[in-house]
């Protein structure tokens, strides 16, 4: 009967640190462990909110209980897991990526990133320029090459990756696979296909098995390893536009960064169609953000391999539209540039 009501307990706690965190707006749930407690934090708009403690037991169940509706091994502690899962609040669809780490203490800490389903908004309206976003749109429509994202973390790429194949389906009719670890957000119009690494099923196996499903587009997660980006560019070259993200801070860095995982400067020159770096601003509208973009393309993507074929730093004149976006709104009277 204890055991019963202890399972009540968790289950009730872990929805209720859900709905807190869905009704303050977070982005993400932070449970992390002290000397004797855990500690848990909302982020919200890139800023960590302290929300209160929880007893050690409690919240090693807590975490045990999202690990078991992320399908995770609930028995393994000492390695990093993630994974997915989604519920319904208030007639609202919401996916949960789940991502645990052992920590020194010998115990995990979970990280959940809140994502809201079946809710995709225009690049237009996600963006803060408005023709910045209709230039990415044209970008799209390219038949073939390389279209990427970069930024930090929660600066929203996924988003306007979502939104952009979004518009490939409707608006271009075009057949759209995506590869994903977890997927984030179902979208009825284009097949998703989750990384299963335990199951076979990495980022370069499902790249592999996607080009034999003839897709027009081709949606990247993430790109992080030489396989995953050798394949990304041979798709690109061979007939697909493939879209994804790499972790760099800005656009030119983005293509060192590829260079790096072992792609040549032709192939880049020969496959990338624009690289876009992404950053958010506060606004006092009712989303509370809006996107702001860093385009490398057409010409001043040109002068980028030329410059680098040259051994030359390149030089950011383009960056005035981004600059001067950022005077806009850090000059305007009802909205902060927040780095």
């Amino acid at each position: 009967m204890c055991c019963i009501e202890t399972e009540s307990i968790v289950v009730r706690k872990s929805e209720q640190l859900i709905e807190e965190a869905l009704a303050f707006s977070a982005s993400d749930i932070h449970l992390s462990p002290t000397n004797d407690r855990y500690s848990v934090v909302f982020r919200k708009y890139g800023k960590m909110h302290v929300k209160g403690e929880l007893p050690q037991e409690i919240a090693t169940r807590i975490i045990t209980y999202y690990k078991f509706l992320s399908a995770l091994d609930i028995s393994e502690k000492r390695k990093p897991q993630s994974g997915a899962f989604q519920k319904e609040f208030e007639q609202t669809v919401f996916a949960f990526r789940i991502s645990t780490l052992p920590s020194v203490l010998g115990k995990e800490s979970l990280v959940i990133r809140i994502l809201k389903q079946n809710m995709t908004l225009p690049l237009a309206e996600l963006s803060y320029d408005i023709k910045m976003a209709r230039k990415i749109e044209q970008l799209v429509q390219n038949r073939q090459g390389l279209l990427l994202f970069c930024g930090a973390t929660g600066t929203g790429k996924s988003t306007s990756l979502y939104s952009l194949i979004h518009y490939c389906c409707t608006e271009l009719k075009r057949h759209v696979i995506s590869l994903e670890d977890p997927v984030e957000k179902n979208h009825e119009q284009i097949i998703q296909i989750q990384v299963n690494e335990r199951a076979g099923v990495t980022y370069a196996e499902g790249l592999r098995a996607i080009l034999r499903h003839s897709p027009d587009v081709i949606m990247i997660g993430e790109i992080r390893d030489a396989e995953t980006a050798e394949i990304a560019i041979q798709a690109a070259l061979s007939g697909h536009l493939v879209l994804s993200t790499v972790h760099a801070k800005n656009t030119v860095n983005c293509l060192y960064r590829l260079m790096d995982l072992g792609v040549s400067l032709d192939e880049l020159r020969q496959a990338t169609v624009g690289i876009i770096a992404q950053t958010l601003v506060e606004t006092k509208v009712e989303d509370g953000r809006k996107a702001i973009f860093e385009l490398l393309s057409d010409v001043h993507l040109y002068e980028a391999f030329v410059a680098i074929a040259h051994g030359e730093a390149y030089s950011l004149h383009y960056h005035h539209t981004l600059e001067h976006q950022r005077y806009q709104v850090e000059g305007s009277p009802y909205a902060r540039f927040t780095h």
